[in-house]
């Protein structure tokens, strides 16, 4: 088969179809992941997210880590179509453009991506509200320094959970100092972890680090040194049960089988899509035992506020 001689060369994860699902061939859907799989975060869910896919839909699905050249990508993407997949999820902002611009030339596919503008019956861009959990995020990193001085290391500027953090941090405590450094990377664990040590000795002593290439190595010195931290992506709270304070998790499992159920009703619309808390595909983890009741009750009030009302917690005092 392509896919096995494929895998020996690439190491191309590949996981066959549910059996017994419908009459005739299962409907193919594959994945392009720009990181490798077992990072623990947004590459590891993305995969986790396919493998519902599989379970739950029946689908046969196609899975290739560590693509992000344009000539991987589209040689993957011609692949695909002439194993006749018909959704392909492209897991990062990274496939967005380059989805754009061969869209016509496979009408029979449609596309998927993250973060991208897009236009077309057979493009569909998803975005995550990231700055409502950022803003949850750092309501309680204000609550809970001791020193008034919080350290973000953050992938890219365009993450709007950065600014929810800073601004919910600020509206939590207005005394708190919040130092935010941009790697311009997802994966550069090196510069993550200067950046914290620079941090940690200014004095921050609680930390969100918002890239999901670096986020478990910086959580592990975070940890070694007796600080807090922010999980980021998934429920990071087995990295340390007193170090992550909670996790701002984007269910992107979830989604995908949402999306993939979607295209097999016919339901599956092109265009950008977002997705927030009411949607049941952001949330925040599981609370650390260091984190007071009364703190924790008044995040999850906040949440749920959100949920009902579409609003933070600044701008209902604004009324």
């Amino acid at each position: 088969m392509k896919y096995w001689i494929i895998y020996c060369l690439s190491v191309i994860l590949m996981a066959g179809g549910c059996a017994g699902t419908s009459v005739g061939a299962p409907e193919k859907a594959a994945l392009l992941l720009p990181h490798p799989i077992d990072d623990q975060g947004w590459n590891s869910k993305g995969y986790q997210g396919m493998l519902n896919t599989q379970a739950n839909l029946g689908m046969e699905i196609f899975v290739r880590e560590d693509i992000n050249r344009k000539e991987d990508i589209l040689s993957a993407i011609d692949e695909f179509a002439e194993d006749e997949v018909r959704l392909i999820f492209g897991h990062s902002i990274t496939y967005a453009d380059l989805f754009m611009e061969v869209k016509d030339d496979y009408p029979s596919v449609h596309f998927v991506s993250f973060n991208g503008e897009v236009e077309g019956e057979n493009i569909t861009s998803l975005h995550f509200e990231g700055y409502a959990m950022g803003y949850f995020a750092g309501m309680l990193a204000g609550e809970m320094t001791e020193t008034n001085k919080l350290g973000v290391i953050a992938a890219f500027p365009f993450q709007p959970e950065i600014q929810g953090f800073e601004e919910g941090a600020r509206f939590q405590n207005p005394d708190v100092e919040v130092d935010t450094q941009y790697m311009e990377s997802w994966i550069d664990e090196g510069k993550a972890i200067e950046a914290f040590n620079v941090m940690k000795e200014s004095g921050a002593d609680v930390f969100y680090p918002a890239g999901d290439g670096f986020h478990i190595a910086v959580i592990e010195e975070i940890k070694n040194a007796g600080l807090f931290a922010i999980g980021y992506v998934s429920d990071q709270i087995d990295l340390g049960e007193t170090t992550v304070l909670t996790s701002t998790v984007q269910h992107v499992d979830r989604l995908y089988e949402y999306v993939a159920g979607k295209y097999l009703n016919g339901e599956l619309d092109g265009g950008n899509k977002f997705f927030d808390f009411k949607d049941g595909v952001i949330s925040l983890g599981e609370f650390s035992s260091e984190v007071p009741e009364e703190t924790v009750l008044m995040i999850e009030d906040a949440v749920e506020s959100y949920i009902d009302t579409g609003l933070l917690p600044h701008e209902i005092n604004s009324q």
